[in-house]
């Protein structure tokens, strides 16, 4: 480990942060996607003589992704495993999944983070944000089950067991059709794309928690269109 303990050293000094260069359309924001992360190590990477790789191990909920470093010397390096369930058992959930798994992966391994938006985020206090979308109420924590957005292929956020999920997929659902400043039509819209888009996970869930999800899925659809069939006031 010698030669490849020193050339990593010798890399990590020359690392860029990650540019925000893609935009996320639900939450109007940039975010840094793979091109932008591997982007910023691998020419230090190469000029260190470490090549860079991922490998994907076999996996039935999603994507099992390491990183790997690669010395000439021959000696290798690895990140460890991650692993993202994919939010549908289908080609784009897996890419969905794969492709946020390697970006996560490579991120980690390489000790390397996003570029504030403004360059000084980390030196402003910490205001609190306005109300706005019902979907940003909940916040990213660690790694587990996905909590996807609607037509995003990045999870809002993850949660270490299926009853945390639901909590957190229930308490989205509610605002989103509670909100005020969106109409109804436009909230029995967002609920079953919410629906549809965490689909993989709610077949997770126990028996119990299906049926709950079911029942308040339907009274909450059941509610919003009561009231497109409610008269206006004069």
């Amino acid at each position: 480990m010698n030669h490849i303990a020193k050339a990593f050293v010798a890399a990590k000094r020359a690392f860029a942060p990650a540019l925000k260069t893609s935009s996320n359309p639900h939450f109007k924001s940039k975010y840094a996607d793979l091109a932008g992360c591997l982007e910023a190590v691998n020419d230090a990477l190469l000029e260190a003589g470490i090549a860079v790789y991922q490998e994907t191990s076999e996996c039935e909920t999603g994507i099992v992704v390491e990183t790997v470093f690669l010395h000439e010397s021959g000696e290798t390096l690895r990140g460890g495993k991650l692993h993202v369930p994919a939010a549908k058992q289908d080609p784009q959930g897996y890419g969905s999944a794969l492709t946020y798994a390697r970006r996560y992966s490579l991120m980690a391994a390489c000790g390397i983070a996003a570029e504030d938006d403004d360059g000084n985020a980390a030196s402003k206090p910490r205001t609190a944000k306005p109300q706005g979308n019902p979907l940003e109420a909940i916040k990213p924590k660690t790694t587990g089950l996905p909590l996807m957005i609607p037509r995003s292929e990045s999870p809002l956020s993850f949660h270490a067991d299926a009853t945390e999920w639901f909590a957190a997929y229930e308490s989205m659902a509610q605002q989103v059709s509670a909100s005020t400043k969106i109409a109804p039509r436009e909230r029995m819209t967002k609920l079953r794309e919410l629906r549809q888009a965490n689909e993989a996970t709610l077949g997770l869930l126990t028996q119990e928690q299906v049926a709950q999800a079911a029942a308040a899925y339907k009274k909450r659809l059941a509610t919003l269109g009561a009231s497109l069939e409610e008269p206006e006031l004069a």
